[in-house]
């Protein structure tokens, strides 16, 4: 039995799909200034998908830094299950999707309208230090020897993966699913699979504890980010700064240094 990394060592290294065609705006220089920072003042809840998580605590930190009156309250997991609690009534201001599948679920059931791309995202695929499996790319997730992980088909990181192992011709032999790709990240990481896709912005996070093997075709499934402010934000003046601000050259930055792509 192969050694677990401690998993102390790895709560602060792993913090913690594909897209189609665009229908959503990108980033605009003609955006409205949000207010000022003496404006804004109360709770924010924000849902945004797990593999926002680091990006977002980061994001986060800067925008109530400049409203010091604000308190933004996150709550992080996969986007179909952020989703699906919007749904069913959950009071949140902002949603920012994984993926635009999910966020258009939430403008159909009538919740939210005009939702805006602030990233983009692709996987790779990541094993335990050392590679103890001996994998040597995507065509090993077909190995029946092999202890593989992926995330569930129905949020955006699994999507992702299904369109990649198709576009790959490789049929993969997976062991668990998982509901965010957060979970995915910590199995390999701990040594409890071989192998997983994830995407390239939490392999980073938890650099020292996995190893990424180029995947072939990952560049080109690409998962597009969108976020919205909900029609019945309980404090939609301050949920709107603080969009503008992802979006703007600030929160742009803080996403790059994370990794992820312009949207």
């Amino acid at each position: 039995m192969r050694r677990a990394v401690p998993l102390t060592a790895l709560l602060a290294a792993v913090l913690l799909t594909a897209g189609c065609a665009s229908t959503y705006e990108t980033a605009a220089a003609s955006d409205p200034a949000p207010p000022a920072a003496e404006e804004l003042s109360g709770e924010v809840t924000v849902f945004a998908a797990a593999s926002l998580t680091a990006s977002f605590d980061d994001l986060i930190a800067a925008f109530t830094a400049e409203h010091p009156g604000v308190q933004i309250v996150p709550g992080y997991d996969g986007s179909s299950t952020l989703a699906t609690q919007i749904i069913e009534g959950a009071q949140v201001d902002v949603f920012a999707s994984a993926d635009e599948a999910n966020m258009q679920k939430v403008v159909d059931a009538g919740l939210a309208a005009d939702p805006q791309l602030f990233a983009t995202n692709t996987l790779t695929l990541i094993v335990p230090t050392g590679n103890p499996g001996g994998v040597t790319g995507i065509e090993s997730l077909a190995d029946d020897a092999l202890t593989v992980v992926l995330c569930a088909p129905a949020v955006p990181c699994g999507t992702a993966s299904e369109q990649l192992l198709a576009a790959s011709g490789v049929r993969a032999s997976a062991d668990s699913f998982e509901q965010n790709v957060s979970a995915v990240l910590t199995k390999v990481a701990t040594g409890e699979a071989d192998a997983g896709l994830v995407y390239v912005t939490d392999a980073a996070l938890a650099a020292g504890a996995v190893e990424t093997v180029e995947a072939a075709g990952a560049d080109a499934v690409v998962n597009r980010y969108p976020v919205v402010v909900l029609d019945d934000a309980p404090n939609a003046a301050a949920a709107e700064a603080f969009v503008a601000f992802v979006r703007g050259p600030s929160g742009q930055a803080v996403l790059a240094d994370h990794g992820f792509g312009a949207p």
